[in-house]
């Protein structure tokens, strides 16, 4: 039978028959986005994409500064039950007139870059153009909490959450929540409506905790609950149980552990069984300098909450017959985001920071046999670097657009006026002293926030200049270079 004898949608057929094939055999490196909310994990993959598809300026990229980057292109992604995340949407937002920075994850979503490029190798050349597919996943920075539930039993857990509450730091915010808790008998009869009233009351507290700075209180769907807003499964709250106590059959304690059980089933172990299980590469994006600006407690919050939310994770170096059935992550990039924010000069008191806080996280990560690396980056550049006198010393500025309502030295901006900010110096970390005297060192230091570049709607298209960044490249190369070697 000749090939112009077959009908055509049996030639449809053949065709997406040897596309499948095609798509199957071709390598697939799935990187996971990771980092607590305002981390910047939703700009830092549109300004990695666009890098790639639209051909920025990497330079320390090793396959683009090489040449051997032919094209990159979005494709469908693989899960068909994941949403796409919005790229073409958060473009449309950053190249407003005024620009602006695009709303934060509120939803798992995924998105996949093909790669097609030469080798390094002739022999490999000889056989053509090779491809790799680059999965993005994406997910809301308030679900991270959770993985740190999963080897916790309810018992443990709510005394965890109360104790926390008690600290100092937290007490003022947590006060009608502990209120309610105190007037709580574990032992006594289910009581539904207490349950209610106690989980809207631990709702509003941990919301009024991440207000004030610190985001290691969860669970994460208290925070953000999406579709399960008013279901059963978050309603529940932390009541302490006297050590050695057990829980009575029928008790509130007892409904509490089984909603609390029932929520670790249905909602945590899922979401990491369908994504972080099958990571091979991890980004864990930090904003240092927001901690740093709220001082000791949220410093020790966010080093508390890394080392806690990555601990779930499967890191190291599989060999070849584990690879056949099970994923690792064996590479894992820790960045101090916004590094656009202060001047290079600090960069390295930044990165020394940043290893200070994820020291614990990144040393279990380590000792499993993943590789580290920490780096101070900014996925799009929002200031340009100047220099100002004052009293005839050199002042290192950031220069750049406040945002509406940000505030210095008794000025409030509007949003549209540019401003030269000195940022004053930071600590140079917090190893081998206080981490109190660290953050007495900084207080001098003014962190603010500032708009996005102004990009015209021809260059969020990407038929403009590249995309200004500080370290994208240096990121892209340790996280998938050696994939497209």
């Amino acid at each position: 039978m000749a090939l112009s004898d077959l009908t055509q949608p049996t030639l449809s057929r053949l065709r997406g028959a040897a596309d499948y094939v095609t798509d199957w055999m071709t390598p697939t490196v799935r990187l996971g986005v990771t980092g607590l909310a305002r981390s910047g994990k939703t700009v830092f993959i549109t300004a990695l994409v666009r890098n790639l598809v639209e051909g920025g300026r990497l330079p320390f990229f090793g396959p683009a500064a090489e040449g051997r980057i032919l094209r990159a292109y979005l494709t469908p992604q693989p899960d068909d039950d994941v949403p796409r995340f919005p790229y073409e949407e958060h473009l449309a937002v950053l190249g407003r007139d005024p620009p602006d920075w695009p709303e934060s994850t509120s939803r798992v979503s995924q998105l996949r870059v093909t790669v097609e490029y030469l080798s390094r190798s002739l022999l490999k050349r000889s056989f053509g153009i090779d491809r790799l597919h680059i999965d993005i996943v994406d997910y809301p920075g308030e679900w991270l909490l959770d993985l740190g539930l999963i080897d916790l039993d309810y018992r443990d857990w709510a005394a965890g959450a109360c104790a926390l509450a008690q600290d100092a730091r937290h007490r003022a915010i947590a006060a009608p929540w502990l209120a309610h808790v105190a007037k709580l008998d574990p032992d006594g009869p289910a009581d539904e409506q207490a349950a209610r009233a106690g989980s809207q009351l631990f709702a509003a507290y941990l919301r009024a905790a991440r207000s004030a700075g610190f985001d290691g209180a969860g669970p994460g769907r208290f925070l953000m609950p999406g579709d399960l807003d008013g279901s059963p499964l978050l309603t529940f709250l932390p009541v302490p149980v006297p050590e050695g106590a057990s829980i009575r059959r029928g008790s509130l304690a007892a409904m509490l552990e089984r909603r609390y059980d029932s929520y670790k089933e249905h909602v945590v172990m899922p979401f990491f069984r369908g994504y972080f299980s099958r990571i091979d590469r991890q980004i864990v994006l930090v904003d240092a300098l927001s901690a740093l600006n709220g001082g000791d407690a949220a410093l020790a919050d966010v080093r508390r909450t890394l080392a806690a939310v990555l601990a779930p994770f499967k890191v190291g170096t599989a060999n070849w017959f584990l690879a056949l059935m099970t994923r690792r992550i064996d590479r894992i990039l820790f960045a101090a985001a916004k590094s656009d924010h202060v001047h290079h000069a600090s960069h390295a008191r930044l990165e020394a920071l940043l290893a200070d806080m994820a020291h614990e996280a990144a040393d279990r990560a380590s000792i499993a046999g993943a590789d580290i690396k920490l780096m101070a980056l900014s996925a799009l550049r929002a200031t340009r670097e100047a220099e100002m006198t004052r009293a005839n010393e050199p002042l290192p500025c950031v220069v750049g657009t406040p945002l509406p309502g940000e505030q210095m030295a008794g000025r409030t901006f509007d949003g549209r006026e540019t401003a030269a900010i000195f940022t004053g110096d930071l600590p140079a970390g917090t190893s081998g002293r206080s981490q109190a005297t660290a953050v007495a060192a900084a207080r001098d230091v003014m962190v603010i926030r500032f708009r996005p570049p102004r990009i015209s709607a021809a260059e969020s298209s990407g038929a403009a200049a590249p995309w200004p960044h500080i370290r994208l490249d240096r990121a892209l190369d340790f996280l998938v270079g050696d994939r497209l070697a």
